[in-house]
């Protein structure tokens, strides 16, 4: 079992993301070690790209800080290297093909394997060409993220069935953000994935309230939370630490284990 079994062994599990370099690299590693304070279980770091077609304005404004920050992906990596210092907690990639095709796929694997990277995931890469990655990745012990949206429907078993780490159910159609009202089937997508696999599935895409929190961990394996972190980070700055803490240790408390 990878390291980022480990998010799942006490119970339900909190997801807390953010954009590697906003405000800045030192700035992020302290964000990370406040979640995990406030009681994350795991951490998405977003690496900046200029188009970052799965988000929407929240995060996409975060990309364009970092990124008008001079934050490059070795940067990233030299975050992920500050946090090894401090913690052990499961550490996911989030980017897009581009950067990792740029950098080089061997190399950008070789990287993430040497400065503790648990997972990767790659929303503009389709489950059919996950095979452009999945034996280096693998090669290097690096979990693959599968995707799961409610437009998946008939691949959604076939989806399952690979999954590694755990397998990230998309809440709604869109792009990032958060939402007042998640109206998907959420329990029926993941009871079919449960009768192809016994990888953790989490919910992400608009969670933000701990009323949605405790809705969907009472029948997801953990939630995903993005956009409502970014946002505190945008809205506080250098300042966002005890306004990050605060609001993931209510969001963890509100999850039914």
């Amino acid at each position: 079992m990878s390291n980022i079994g480990n998010a799942f062994k006490n119970g339900k599990a909190f997801i807390g993301f953010l954009t590697g370099g906003d405000p800045s690299i030192e700035k992020s590693c302290e964000f990370i070690l406040t979640m995990e304070k406030g009681g994350a279980d795991l951490i998405e770091i977003g690496i900046p790209f200029s188009d970052p077609i799965a988000e929407g304005p929240v995060i996409q404004e975060a990309n364009i800080r970092a990124l008008k920050g001079h934050t490059r992906l070795e940067d990233i990596f030299r975050l992920v290297s500050l946090v090894r210092e401090k913690t052990q907690i499961p550490l996911v990639f989030l980017t897009y093909f581009n950067p990792v095709f740029t950098y080089g796929i061997e190399k950008f694997f070789a990287v993430c394997a040497k400065i503790g990277v648990d997972g990767i995931i790659i929303p503009d890469l389709p489950y059919e060409e996950r095979r452009e990655i999945s034996e280096t990745a693998h090669r290097y012990g690096i979990d693959i993220i599968s995707m799961i949206a409610p437009t998946s429907k008939d691949r959604i078993k076939e989806i399952a069935a690979v999954g590694e780490g755990f397998l990230y159910i998309v809440s709604s159609l869109g792009v990032t953000g958060v939402r007042k009202e998640i109206a998907t089937d959420l329990e029926e997508i993941i009871h079919i994935v449960r009768t192809e696999t016994r990888t953790p599935a989490a919910v992400g895409f608009g969670i933000n309230t701990p009323q949605q929190a405790a809705d969907i961990s009472a029948y997801a394996d953990g939630i995903i939370v993005g956009s409502a972190i970014v946002n505190i980070i945008a809205k506080q700055g250098d300042n966002a630490a005890p306004y990050i803490y605060d609001y993931v240790k209510t969001m963890k408390q509100s999850m039914k284990n």
